[in-house]
């Protein structure tokens, strides 16, 4: 299923909406700083609805995913997965892998027209994804819920997150990604937000390196390859004459490349928020007082993110900036701009001399096999 084509200016491609920040893990990335119990003040079900609603008039087949915390920690998710489904809306979960994620609840959301399930793997073994995501026994249950998902007939995505604790686990969960079926693999490259400040991210010539690895990975594999908050891996790509990684998959949902922050994305959060990305969370209003669709278009930071000339610094002297323009959450978790320049990128454009930008580094990253 080709990418449908859409003007980014008016609708996203990928609309989020976090149903709760509770979830049973205490995952070291948590964008969400995770707790067990629900906030008070979350979008009621009703609410939800009219989010749901409002969603529809960005235009048919608006894609729409459900994320947390974990999502299935509300007992309705199966509930607005059947209504947003009945509003034309395509609907995908990322539930995290606890024992909620049980083979009925699947084939629940399977029945209520859940197009994709995206599930996370952080390690190629036990041991290491489960002493990521805090928990003893995720690694199984994950597992289990991937079988569940293709019993039941659902396209599998598997995200991953990348920084120094994880990279030397990409070979393995590439191995792992293709044994599940999977239809993606999601690379994120840390963005400091919640927990996740307390991590070491790979260095920017790290980096580098990975996403060449990725987009060989990208040629062979059977699955298709994206990586989240990391834009630049479409200028590694460019600049090694291939296409790798950024054609359409048969996912159920297809997809889109050029996707960042507020040009094409969109974040709804639990209590109603609407940021450029969970990972940028820098309020352009709240769906409980205006509508998203009115957001998303006329908000000015919004509006700011779509213009790559109002770049800063080093992504703004760049000739990718089209192409790539820079993680913009990372750029503002750095600096508390979104629109200076991301730190994690190693290109420096030739007629560019002023100052670079700054970002922590662990010593000893660990290589990935080629």
């Amino acid at each position: 299923m080709a990418p449908p084509a859409i003007d980014t200016s008016r609708r996203p491609f990928v609309l989020v909406w976090e149903l709760t920040q509770a979830c049973e893990l205490a995952c070291k990335h948590c964008r969400a700083d995770a707790k067990p119990d629900r906030h008070p003040d979350e979008l009621t079900t009703a609410e939800g609805r009219r989010l749901l609603e409002e969603a529809s008039e960005f235009g048919d087949g608006q894609l729409v995913v459900l994320s947390g915390g974990d999502p299935l920690a509300r007992d309705d998710a199966v509930e607005l997965v059947e209504y947003g489904t009945a509003l034309g809306l395509r609907m995908t979960l990322t539930p995290s892998g606890t024992a909620s994620l049980t083979r009925d609840r699947i084939d629940a959301l399977a029945d209520a027209g859940l197009r994709r399930v995206a599930l996370s793997i952080d390690g190629g073994s036990a041991a290491a994804h489960d002493a990521f995501r805090g928990e003893d026994g995720s690694f199984e249950q994950t597992l289990a819920a991937a079988e569940a998902a293709r019993s039941a007939g659902l396209p599998l995505q598997v995200n991953t997150t990348v920084c120094a604790e994880t990279v030397g686990e990409l070979p393995a969960i590439r191995r792992r990604v293709e044994a599940l079926d999977a239809v993606l693999w999601s690379v994120f490259f840390l963005v400091p937000v919640g927990r996740g400040r307390v991590l070491d991210p790979v260095t920017p010539e790290r980096a580098e390196r990975v996403m060449e690895w990725l987009g060989n990975v990208a040629a062979d594999a059977p699955f298709g390859v994206k990586t989240t908050e990391a834009p630049h891996y479409r200028r590694v790509v460019a600049q090694r004459g291939s296409d790798a990684g950024d054609g359409a998959a048969s996912d159920g949902i297809g997809r889109r490349t050029g996707i960042t922050p507020g040009d094409g994305f969109a974040f709804v959060s639990h209590v109603g928020e609407v940021y450029p990305s969970g990972f940028l969370p820098q309020s352009a209003g709240n769906v409980r007082e205006r509508s998203v669709v009115d957001i998303y278009r006329d908000a000015d930071l919004f509006q700011s993110l779509r213009d790559p000339d109002a770049l800063r610094g080093k992504c703004g002297a760049c000739e990718f900036r089209h192409h790539c323009g820079g993680s913009r959450s990372r750029a503002f978790a750095y600096t508390g701009d979104p629109l200076e320049s991301d730190p994690l990128c190693a290109y420096v454009p030739d007629r560019y001399d002023g100052p670079l930008p700054e970002q922590s580094f662990t010593e000893g990253d660990v290589s990935t096999a080629d």
